[in-house]
């Protein structure tokens, strides 16, 4: 029963940051059809950006905190730059252009910062919460708590721009149909490029959960972003709300096979769980079947 308990309790909190990453990737999905390959890269990269800060003498707060800005920076800057020539091209061009940018960012970590691994301070302590003689291991510590916190904060807040704000309103109409919102004054641009910001802020804070438990080198995010991709097809690509469920299904999911199967499996069993669910359910438990929801 105490197995059982923590492997449940740490596959929500991994669970919470593949949905992190997946929900990420939905913002960028459901504003522009594009799927941004280059996810993970940039939140490895801002993660770099955190520990020069935190090394330099700063507070893991701070290099928190410009983590999350440069995140916002690097995808507004990437969208405007780099993936905005692609608009009204072969979907294939975009597809190229994301692929691209990982290997150049990572490619450029690995220049500018090096390819050894590096540890990362953890905002609170790893120590699994205790009841009695009854361990409950890291998944209950308060790391794994702030991580919940902050993936589920994070959904809330753009839940309430979505829904109630004029500057959502604009981004679900531009989701919608650009050509509609162009005619009703919307500066469909801007607001494309506001959600690629929102989703680098969004891959930011999962680096910035995830690195803690692994080492940071170049490639430290490639197998987080495929998990956190899988979660995101997990729910259905245009679904918020299917990107948090998928990826605690999957974090629970993976720390199952984990403990009772082994722990060599986790990333076969990921591949396995994305190929069946796109061989009978490729829109998700969550699309619509009917129109798209924005």
């Amino acid at each position: 029963m105490q197995e059982f308990v923590e492997l449940t309790l740490g596959g929500i909190s991994d669970g919470m940051i593949y949905a992190a990453v997946g929900l990420s990737l939905v913002l960028i999905w459901r504003g522009t059809r594009v799927l941004n390959y280059a996810q993970g890269g940039m939140a490895m990269f801002t993660s770099y950006i955190a520990i020069v800060v935190i090394d330099a003498g700063g507070s893991y707060w701070l290099g928190f905190v410009i983590a999350l800005a440069s995140g916002l920076l690097l995808g507004a800057a990437l969208e405007r730059v780099v993936v905005r020539p692609t608009a009204g091209k072969p979907p294939l061009n975009a597809v190229i252009v994301t692929i691209g940018l990982l290997i150049l960012i990572e490619g450029a970590a690995g220049i500018i910062y090096g390819s050894k691994n590096r540890s990362f301070p953890a905002a609170y302590s790893i120590v699994g919460a205790k009841v009695g003689n009854f361990a409950l291991g890291p998944g209950s510590s308060p790391t794994a708590i702030f991580t919940a916190a902050s993936v589920l904060a994070a959904a809330g807040l753009l839940a309430l721009l979505f829904r109630f704000t004029p500057v959502g309103l604009r981004m679900r109409a531009s989701a919608f149909s650009a050509t509609v919102a162009q005619l009703m004054g919307v500066r469909v641009g801007r607001m494309t490029t506001l959600g690629w910001a929102l989703a680098g802020l969004i891959g930011a804070l999962a680096g910035m959960l995830v690195t803690p438990q692994t080492f940071l080198y170049p490639n430290s995010m490639d197998s987080i972003f495929v998990l956190g991709f899988t979660a995101a097809v997990i729910g259905g690509l245009d679904s918020p709300i299917g990107a948090i469920v998928g990826g605690l299904i999957l974090g629970v999911l993976l720390n199952y096979v984990t403990g009772y199967v082994g722990s060599n499996l986790p990333e076969l069993a990921g591949l396995a769980i994305l190929v069946l669910v796109l061989m009978f359910r490729p829109s998700g438990l969550f699309a619509s079947t009917a129109t798209r929801q924005v």
